[in-house]
């Protein structure tokens, strides 16, 4: 979202809240901070970050720095008491907190902070937001509708085993990951929605429950750890997540470890419910979440019309929503999220923050891998490829209160099996960054040649994925080989066709050639025995390499050798 300077941004509120005096009433405002001045010391990262938060970062060589610092507790102290508000949310990321005041005139005292360099109007509530009742709506996905189905009988065979979810999992070719016993195990998955009704009694559940794995839950709307109400949207997302109930349901990952945030208020749609996702993504990367999934998307506010989006904030980079999603990628996180269901109507587009370009994002298609009429458009209006990938939400199964089964139509019911899935592929390959992960899904879809703008890349292949993975894996672990055992040049090109790899192995063995983009994209890969002692390969360089710098990896069975490339 643009970003309006101090004064502008009080006078722009003062002129209309002057109309209103509600009593009861609580306005919410975004308060920016120019730094973290009082805040805890990058010496003492425990004291912010859980050591599977911490461990995380380590596996992928990243540094904690002063993004990861909480908010100032000084400047907020200070905010709450010069306008007499309660705190919201805060954001490290961003820098900044969220305040409800029932007198709306008190933010005017903070004109002339400082440290204050922005201050945004985002919600007004006729009562106080953290009291209110939930209305156990769907909220915005009323339209997603549900179908009661009944389970077949019980029987042999792999087909039986997953039942009624045997169509959305053979579609992904994901049993191919159970049958290898990936089924999210270690991996810990956020679900971010707006209520979990009968999470906390629902058989398909039990599993989860039992053994340990719902580690957290916490509702960012009224600031409780109370998220079994308010609406069963996220226990259906759940579902074909967490789901196991052999011969009849079973998730994409029914082994992985889950935490539950609620973030969506069913009673309004304002740009505040930004706030509470960017507030959850932060708080699943403390936990030490290796993903994060949502079904929820923004683009009009119907309570609060002066703030909702054009396409052409959707640019990947604008909104606090997508902010929030590209800043957990470079946290270590993989950030899955809906396309959203505009397709065919009014707006068309997909929402935020499924624009983020660091995220994956998903959208629906039918059974025979058509797209879905309703799964959102793309690209975003910076024109990288939206959705990234479908799968399948027209329709999915899913719990439904009462311990029953249904359909629902939605990519709401499409992006969580995906995450499911991607937990998978990464428990069989711990070594990948987040991008990799989302590279090897892309590459492995069945438009990725051709993407379209409401398919994205296509329906991914899960298992070749897993493979995939491997690889850009391999590229980039720097396992030095004995010394002399293999070498390449030239390692500076420019018109050179050819490199040549010399081998010096101990005995006769296969080996792999490996070149890559210094992201692990893999450009190009040759096969082929080697002799015992000294032998010069030839290795084909792909024609029209662009200038830049790349990975070459030696895959040998005896050791690995991987050399950096510049091309000029």
């Amino acid at each position: 979202m643009k970003r309006c300077g101090v004064v502008l941004c009080f006078v722009s509120f003062l002129l209309f809240a002057d109309a209103k005096s509600a009593n009861a009433a609580q306005w919410a405002f975004r308060v920016t901070f120019a730094n973290k001045n009082g805040t805890s010391s990058l010496n003492n990262p425990s004291a912010f970050l859980s050591q599977r938060a911490l461990d995380r970062r380590a596996v992928h060589g990243i540094a904690v720095d002063s993004a990861d610092l909480p908010v100032s507790p000084v400047y907020i102290n200070d905010v709450l008491s010069s306008t007499n508000g309660i705190l919201h949310v805060t954001s490290k990321w961003l820098n900044d907190c969220v305040i409800l005041l029932s007198d709306s005139a008190q933010i005017a005292n903070l004109q002339n902070k400082p440290y204050v360099t922005s201050v945004k109007y985002i919600a007004h509530y006729t009562g106080t937001l953290h009291s209110k009742n939930p209305d156990g709506g769907q909220g915005k996905f009323a339209n997603e509708q549900l179908t009661p189905v009944h389970t077949a009988p019980k029987g042999t065979g792999q087909p039986a085993f997953y039942n009624l979810t045997w169509g959305q999992t053979t579609m992904l070719n994901g049993d191919c990951l159970h049958d290898l016993n990936f089924k999210g195990q270690g991996k810990l998955i956020a679900v971010l929605d707006q209520g979990f009704t009968e999470v906390d009694v629902h058989p398909g559940f039990d599993s989860l429950r039992q053994s340990g794995r719902l580690l957290e839950t916490y509702n960012f709307v009224k600031k409780t750890t109370g998220v079994y109400g308010f609406s069963d949207h996220g226990t259906q997302v759940l579902s074909t997540v967490a789901g196991y109930v052999p011969n009849t349901f079973i998730g994409s990952a029914p082994l992985a470890q889950i935490i539950l945030y609620i973030t969506e208020d069913t009673q309004s749609e304002q740009p505040i419910e930004m706030d509470n996702m960017a507030a959850a993504t932060e708080r699943a990367d403390s936990m030490g979440a290796d993903i994060v999934t949502s079904s929820l998307g923004y683009n009009i506010f119907d309570d609060f019309p002066a703030a909702s989006l054009t396409y052409a904030d959707l640019n990947g980079v604008s909104t606090i929503a997508a902010q929030a999603a590209n800043w957990a990628v470079r946290k270590g996180i993989l950030f899955v999220i809906t396309a959203g269901n505009e397709g065919g109507n009014a707006w068309n587009h997909i929402l935020t923050p499924g624009d983020a370009d660091s995220a994956l994002t998903v959208g629906a298609v039918d059974g025979s891998k058509n797209p879905a009429p309703f799964s959102g458009f793309g690209p975003n209006s910076n024109s990288v490829v939206k959705p990234d990938i479908c799968s399948q939400g027209d329709p999915a199964n899913v719990f439904t209160t009462g311990g029953g089964y249904f359909t629902s139509n939605g990519t709401s019911f499409a992006t969580p099996q995906v995450a499911g899935w991607a937990a998978c592929i990464w428990q069989a390959n711990p070594g990948a960054t987040p991008s990799q992960v989302r590279n090897a899904i892309r590459e492995n879809a069945d438009h990725y040649n051709n993407p379209g703008t409401q398919i994205g890349y296509g329906v991914p292949n899960f298992c070749a994925a897993k493979n995939t993975l491997a690889q850009l894996v391999a590229v980039n672990e720097l396992t030095p080989a004995s010394t002399g055992a293999i070498n390449v040049y030239p390692t500076y090109l420019h018109s050179e066709t050819t490199l040549s790899i010399v081998t010096n192995a101990g005995r006769n063995e296969n080996a792999s050639f490996i070149l890559a983009d210094i992201n692990g994209r893999i450009i190009a890969v040759f096969k082929t025995s080697i002799k015992e002692g000294y032998q010069n390969n030839a290795f084909t360089i792909p024609a029209g390499l662009s200038a830049g710098v790349y990975i070459f990896k030696a895959l040998t069975e005896s050791g690995d050798y991987t050399s950096r490339l510049v091309k000029y």
